[in-house]
């Protein structure tokens, strides 16, 4: 195969290197092409231009594949932890024991937050919704974490840690504001999972046990969503850092991409849908029937993928973990019957089996939140818990890079030509 690819203008030919990944992707850079011929490329959502080069997730829509650092996400799920995969992802390898009782024991340090900080929820109304705390509080940890000793490089990895210990606490704290229960402090003497349940859910008049079931289900859908390739909120984080912005600003910037329902809200849309099945008559396949009709407005939440065109390895491993919770908890939720009868149907229907419409991640994570008793406007707030690592990682990689330049995409104007000012008086 050519290293060049030859790309015919009207008025010119010019010749741009063919870049190839480790997997087999290929890709044409053009990061020369304004420069030689004064074009540039137009790709709306840049959902077919590569902004960089990565080694920390691979991802093949097509066969269903999804590897942290060249190891198989069902690896993980299956035999590693969730700090584990986020030392993984951040520094490229597996630790070994050492590497990771040192990990862990500073994230266990740093899982308290200022006392100040706490007043900080004082000035949110009760029903201020959690994702918007948690952007506004990783913001603020800023002001509170400012002139810090060493080099930049022990400033970040400080950061991160920190970030890493820290945003659960903050996540629980939020939870704690909505439901008007005092704030119970972080236990150093618990695992990540189990300590960020037990400030979830623990009272101070009662002694509280985390389900070992729970913990354990909990660290698996943090694994399953430490990190996803270049979607909305790490390319967000990414080109923040890139403009030299503390990794404070950057993590807030993803959080906040995050927040939206076409990205990290997928799982609350499914059980909205839910209720919205329920509510009008429960019956399943008469939205399954909607579904596929071209001239409904209905749409399935929770099924298909937009990189994954044939199943989303994530919502096999997940669908067992699902199970499980609603088995242990022994739940009586006639949402959870709808989404079962739902999932049933639309693996049967021809419909969606020809077009490869599988439920995806969102839909059992939303189900076993759910089940957990964590509130629907929560569920974003755990998927950022668990992509944390990921932006993270994205952030370290993008520093380090000597080649990284500030974000800065074009455009094609299609706005007026010169216009000429009008006095005030003159308009009409």
């Amino acid at each position: 195969m050519a290293n060049t690819a030859e790309l015919k203008l009207s008025d010119q030919t010019v010749q741009l290197p063919i870049v190839e990944g480790s997997e087999g992707e290929k890709a044409v850079d053009i990061s020369t092409l304004r420069q030689k011929t004064g074009y540039i490329t137009l790709d709306p959502a840049y959902v077919n231009t590569g902004a960089c080069n990565s080694a920390i997730t691979f991802i093949d829509g097509e066969k269903g594949i999804l590897r942290y650092r060249g190891i198989p996400i069902e690896v993980l799920a299956e035999r590693s932890n969730f700090l584990e995969t986020s030392y993984l992802l951040m520094y490229g390898k597996l630790p070994n024991a050492v590497e990771l009782e040192k990990f862990t024991s500073r994230i266990r340090r740093h899982t308290m937050v200022h006392e100040d900080i706490k007043r900080f929820y004082d000035g949110f109304s009760r029903d201020a919704h959690p994702m918007a705390i948690l952007a506004s509080v990783v913001c603020s940890l800023s002001a509170f974490y400012q002139n810090e000793k060493g080099t930049p490089e022990e400033v970040g990895e400080l950061t991160r840690i920190r970030l890493l210990a820290k945003l659960p606490t903050i996540a629980a704290y939020a939870y704690k504001k909505s439901v008007g229960q005092p704030f119970i402090y972080p236990d150093n003497n618990r695992n990540y999972c189990e300590n960020f349940l037990a400030m979830m859910f623990s009272l101070p008049a009662e002694k509280y046990e985390a389900d070992p079931v729970l913990v354990e289900v909990l660290n698996l859908l943090l694994i399953l969503h430490a990190d996803h390739e270049q979607n909305c909120s790490t390319s967000t984080v990414r080109m923040v850092q890139s403009s030299g912005a503390t990794t404070w600003a950057s993590i807030t910037a993803g959080i906040c991409a995050l927040s939206g329902p076409l990205h990290g809200g997928a799982n609350q849309e499914v059980i909205e849908m839910l209720e919205q099945i329920q509510n009008e008559g429960g019956k399943v396949q008469k939205y399954v029937e909607m579904a596929k009709s071209k001239e409904s407005k209905f749409k399935l939440m929770g099924f298909g993928h937009r990189v994954y065109k044939n199943f989303d390895p994530r919502a096999k491993i997940i669908k067992i973990a699902c199970d499980k919770v609603l088995k242990r908890m022994n739940v009586s939720d006639p949402l959870l019957d709808i989404a079962k009868e739902l999932e049933e149907a639309a693996l049967k229907d021809s419909y969606f089996i020809e077009k490869k419409l599988y439920p995806n991640v969102d839909f059992y994570s939303g189900i076993i939140y759910r089940a957990m008793g964590i509130p629907v406007n929560t569920f974003t707030v755990m998927f950022a818990l668990g992509r944390l690592p990921g932006w993270l990682a994205h952030a370290k990689e993008l520093s380090e890079d000597k080649s990284t330049k500030i974000s800065r995409p074009r455009q094609i104007y299609v706005g007026p030509t010169l216009a000429e000012y009008i006095p005030l008086n003159e308009r009409k």
